[in-house]
């Protein structure tokens, strides 16, 4: 079942009752709306977004929506999401779970990110083809990925895929404090990040752990592993928004409450995996589940979602894209270093 998103971006007082979420909206009135109270089954909720400074949540409301399985985000004063919640114990066989996690040999999680990285390659392909973008580079890096990629295919696909995704006029560069719509990006991705954070714990795995990212300051490296392949349905969404922003002449310089709405709505966007249909929310919990059984050796395929089946095209030659091109786009993030097993840098 898919779980609701809740959004609070006005004052309120959240408490507990008979196993609902108690919501009191003080300014209500103000608002237009006569009644102030209303409520919401835990048991429904799977995200709770607390984005502004005047919000009260008492502990037995917090708590009970942590043992349900909720992922609690904290936004700051400029609304950008600062903190996150999520439940110690998420599963009933949890411990055997890390176990096999923490054990999982190095080949394995380098089999792991190959898959990994093949599947964002060819969602990047699915978004870009849609906007009627070349994508015979994507589609043969996506096809030549090995194990660990240590050709950095990840990186020269985001440097292209970020140089034409919104249209190689604007000069868009990909970074946190960059531009609009990097304030979409960053604030879709934050919710992203959060529901598969969320799915994880429910699988019983721990999000520190990460196949691919070992930022000793991140506590959330697998959940940032497995997010890639997820990362292109939130820029779809952005592009429509930007698409729809320029022919209505509204703003997208700050985030208004309208287009956080739009962004929660990633939460029901439809996925494919393997035949079945689902919403995102929905489709995480069988990716986690499915690499939950990849640790115990049970599975060898993580079950990521596809935005569009490439199998017909995926024979095309290579294109070559220019060094300078590849140069201008690449995404600010922990510079990628091939290393061999002892985690020694090697020469790019």
């Amino acid at each position: 079942m898919i779980k609701r998103t809740l959004h609070f971006g006005n004052p309120a007082y959240l408490s507990k009752r008979n196993e609902q979420l108690l919501i009191e909206l003080p300014d209500a009135p103000k608002l237009g709306e006569k009644d102030n109270k209303r409520s919401v089954p835990i048991e429904d909720i799977g995200v709770v977004i607390l984005d502004n400074q005047q919000i009260t949540i008492t502990q037995a409301a917090l708590a009970a929506l942590l043992q349900n399985n909720a992922a609690i985000i904290t936004c700051n004063d400029t609304h950008h999401p600062v903190g996150l919640f999520l439940p110690l114990d998420g599963h009933d066989v949890q411990s055997e779970r890390f176990r096999y996690q923490t054990d999982a040999t190095e080949p394995l999680k380098k089999q792991l990110w190959q898959q990994t990285v093949t599947a964002k390659i060819l969602n990047q392909a699915a978004v870009l083809n849609e906007r009627g973008i070349e994508i015979d580079s994507l589609l043969h890096w996506a096809k030549n990925v090995r194990s660990g990629d240590p050709d950095n295919y990840e990186g020269r696909a985001a440097a292209y895929y970020w140089r034409y995704l919104f249209g190689a006029e604007t000069n868009f560069f990909r970074r946190r404090e960059g531009e609009p719509p990097n304030n979409l990006l960053n604030y879709g991705y934050a919710i992203l990040r959060a529901m598969v954070a969320r799915s994880l714990v429910g699988s019983g795995l721990l999000p520190t752990l990460g196949i691919h990212h070992r930022n000793k300051y991140n506590a959330y490296c697998l959940a940032d592993d497995v997010m890639e392949p997820y990362r292109p349905y939130v820029d779809k969404l952005v592009c429509e928004i930007v698409d729809e922003g320029e022919s209505r002449t509204f703003g997208i310089e700050s985030l208004t409450t309208e287009l956080k709405a739009r962004l929660l709505g990633i939460a029901t966007k439809d996925v494919h995996i393997e035949k079945e249909t689902n919403p995102l929310m929905v489709g995480l919990q069988r990716t986690t589940a499915s690499l939950a059984k990849c640790y115990e050796l049970k599975a060898r395929k993580i079950l990521y979602p596809v935005m569009r089946n490439f199998d017909g095209k995926r024979a095309v030659k290579y294109k070559a894209v220019e060094d300078d091109t590849m140069n201008m786009a690449a995404e600010e993030d922990v510079p990628y270093h091939k290393t061999d097993d002892d985690g020694r840098k090697l020469p790019f």
